[in-house]
Formats: C-alpha cells, structure tokens, sequence
C-alpha cells in the first residue's frame, strides 16, 4: 500500500452516514465563524482591505509600498483590514498601526506560510478555518480593495470580489491594483482573450484601476467616494 493511500484511508470517513454527520456538525462551525466576525467587525468603522502575497519580503519594494499605502489610509480616515500573515499583509497592519488607525486581521489556519503579523489590534485579531466565511468578511466591512503583486490567493479574493460587482451582487466600490509592470501581463490577456472572446465586456475594464504609488491609489479611493457622494461606511 502507497504512502497517498494510506493517508486517504485515515481520513476518509467509513459510512456514508459518518460523512452526513460530519457535514451536519460543520454547520455550527460555519455559523460559530459568520457569528464572531459579524459582531467584531461591525464595530470597526471605514476600513480599506490589503491583499498581497505572504512570500514577500520586508525588504521587498512592493512590502515598503504596501506599508505606506496603508499608512496614508489611516491618514484618511481609514482603517485596514489584511488577512493577518506576513508578507504584503504584516505591510499593511504595520503601516496602520504606525498610522496610528485600526489594524484589522483575518487570519486563516495553512499548512505554511500563514502566521499572525505582531501589527494587528489584539481585539481585532480573528481567527478562519474557511475561506469562504473569511473572504464575505473582506467584502462586507471593506470600502475598498487594495490589491498588491501576489499569488493565488490574491487573484481568488480580486476576481471574486469584480465578479460580485459585475454581477450586481454588491454594491460597487473601489478595486485598486498596485504595479502596472507586475499586472500588465493578466490585463493585456483580459483585453486580448476575454474581451476578444466575449466573455466580458470592455467597459468590465472600468471596474479596477490601476496604479503605482500610494497618493494614486488613496486619490482614486477618495474621488470614488466624492463622486457617487457616499461616505466610506457601512
């Protein structure tokens, strides 16, 4: 018997009456998560979300630019929400608390990369086990989305976050991209397949922007909210 065979059979349940039992027990779990993040982050006022790559370095150009996009954030009255690890996300919580404005984490259990970041508020430090629930947190509590070079997970939570607004299941708000040399690849593949395809429309294209430097992205923000005459809450 090979390693990956004995490793499903210690996990696989029996019965098929186990497996409706465990999907049964999961739901208190789901609702446990959806319960705790409604009342800790219904008080935390206008925050903006930072998404990145947890690999990058603090020593890495885009963790600097990540830190003071957030910085100037709190200097505009915003709070930030990151998904609570290292990399982009310990750039975000480090440059609010430096900011001295509301450093929000959402964390998630992973077999690697993931740990609590030490910049996160020690009363808003929430802890997922599913994505899902986590990623209804991001969208619900944030005015906007500032979205740094990262990988998988970065492009789950953008195309997640444009397909909610495309198809009008949200309300709009700001989509940021920071990097115009590290997303013109995927934008130019969206102009040239996508569009060309007629999978999306070309005005689809209007509901991101994209920039390079932190004054750019908080003007967009601060423009965005100025224009549709909303304020950034919720």
């Amino acid at each position: 018997m090979n390693d990956d065979r004995k490793i499903r059979e210690k996990f696989q349940p029996k019965t098929w009456n186990e497996i409706k039992t465990n999907d049964s027990w999961a739901i208190f779990k789901i609702m446990s998560e959806f319960v705790e993040g409604y009342e800790k982050l219904s008080k935390i006022g206008p925050c903006v979300s930072i998404f990145g790559s947890a690999r990058t370095k603090p020593t890495d150009k885009y963790y600097i630019l990540a830190e003071e996009v957030a910085f100037q954030l709190t200097q505009s009255g915003y709070g930030v929400i990151t998904g609570g690890g290292p990399g982009i996300m310990e750039a975000g919580n480090k440059g609010a608390h430096r900011g001295k404005g509301t450093s929000v984490g959402l964390n998630i259990e992973l077999p690697f990369e993931q740990h609590d970041n030490p910049w996160v508020d020690t009363d808003k430090n929430l802890d997922f086990d599913y994505f899902f629930v986590r990623k209804v947190m991001f969208v619900k509590y944030s005015q906007g989305f500032i979205v740094m070079p990262g990988g998988f997970g970065t492009m789950d939570e953008l195309f997640e976050a444009i397909t909610l607004i495309q198809t009008k299941k949200i309300g709009r708000f700001p989509i940021v991209l920071v990097g115009t040399k590290f997303w013109a690849g995927l934008i130019d593949w969206i102009k040239d397949t996508l569009i060309e395809e007629g999978n999306i429309n070309r005005e689809d294209l209007k509901l991101f922007r994209i920039v390079d430097t932190a004054e750019e992205a908080i003007d967009h923000l601060n423009k965005f909210y100025a224009k549709y005459q909303l304020k950034p809450n919720f």
